[in-house]
């Protein structure tokens, strides 16, 4: 119900929004919390959208009652491992080539690029990343696009990984390896929360790998030589425009802690001349476009911008 002050034509955005996501709050203290976030968050997308010569744009979302604090929390949970493994990434190598990079690569085009997910409020961005990179690569060398178990990563890979409480792509990969393979998204369904290690699913294996390869940190060249190969797992640093993101290029400020994981698996330019790395998100696909997001290659940024070459790796089949 609408009230009777000047918020009123907001108020009343705002319960659609909330009748438009299926959100409910457990006290009207709560509600009138999250209209103040909603609204402060509405002030903050239309003076960004309306401030001229933007390369993207950001918008009203399913994340829009969240503080910036909260969203972090909530969705992301790369974290860099200090765990010592004896199956370490062994680091890029480039290879002769017989003919130059193609100028624009999509794999969702080429079939190897599974549905956008959706990793919920459990931080396991991590096990998302590392089953895209593995479906990408089975499809390039099988022709088959599988879905592959995230769930699975979450309960079993504890080698550095801590399931909902975050962890990172290369210590999926290795727990891959020392498991001899992964099962299917049927197989060992997502849960979006921790669980005990259902060894029975676990062993139901519908893909291997062989080896993982990594970039050098900071080399945007070297993983342009990958994208082009396969698509490639990344961790990267979420700006707080993450949260609203609706389209365009992203050339916007970052963090320099990686805090997010995602899937590099394109590249282009865009029709303004912005080269860009295209990233497959588990947001759902309700976020951004489509559940994808272009963030802006070669932008003279160390590291590649949000750190998007610090730490990014994929495997071989």
């Amino acid at each position: 119900m609408s009230r009777n002050f000047p918020d009123a034509p907001l108020y009343e955005r705002y319960e659609q929004w909330m009748a438009q996501h299926g959100r409910k709050y457990i006290n009207s203290v709560e509600k009138e919390k999250r209209f103040n976030i909603f609204k402060d968050n509405l002030e903050y997308i239309d003076k960004f959208n309306n401030g001229g010569n933007r390369t993207y744009k950001l918008g009203v979302n399913k994340f829009s009652d969240l503080t910036s604090e909260e969203f972090l929390a909530y969705y992301t949970g790369f974290k860099i491992s200090t765990q010592p493994s004896s199956l370490n990434a062994t680091r890029f190598r480039y290879e002769a080539l017989t003919e130059e990079l193609p100028g624009t690569m999509d794999w969702r085009e080429r079939g190897a690029v599974t549905d956008v997910k959706n990793q919920g409020t459990c931080g396991a961005c991590w096990a998302f990343s590392a089953t895209a990179a593995i479906e990408g690569a089975i499809q390039i060398k099988t022709g088959n696009l599988i879905s592959l178990s995230e769930q699975q990563l979450v309960d079993c890979s504890k080698n550095g990984n801590v399931g909902c409480g975050g962890g990172n792509m290369n210590n999926a990969f290795r727990y891959i390896l020392q498991n001899n393979g992964i099962a299917t998204e049927e197989t060992y369904p997502y849960q979006e929360a921790d669980g005990t290690c259902d060894q029975q699913k676990a062993s139901t294996i519908s893909a291997q790998i062989t080896e993982i390869l990594s970039i050098s940190p900071g080399d945007e060249a070297q993983l342009l030589q990958a994208v082009a190969t396969q698509p490639v797992s990344i961790g990267i640093s979420s700006s707080p425009d993450f949260q609203h993101y609706e389209s365009g290029v992203f050339t916007g400020q970052c963090g320099t802690d990686l805090n997010h994981a995602v899937t590099a698996v394109g590249y282009g330019t865009s029709d303004d001349g912005i080269k860009y790395w295209l990233m497959k998100n588990q947001w759902g696909p309700d976020w951004g476009e489509g559940g994808y997001m272009r963030i802006q290659r070669d932008s003279g940024v160390g590291g590649g911008l949000c750190g998007l070459c610090s730490m990014a790796s994929y495997p071989t089949v």
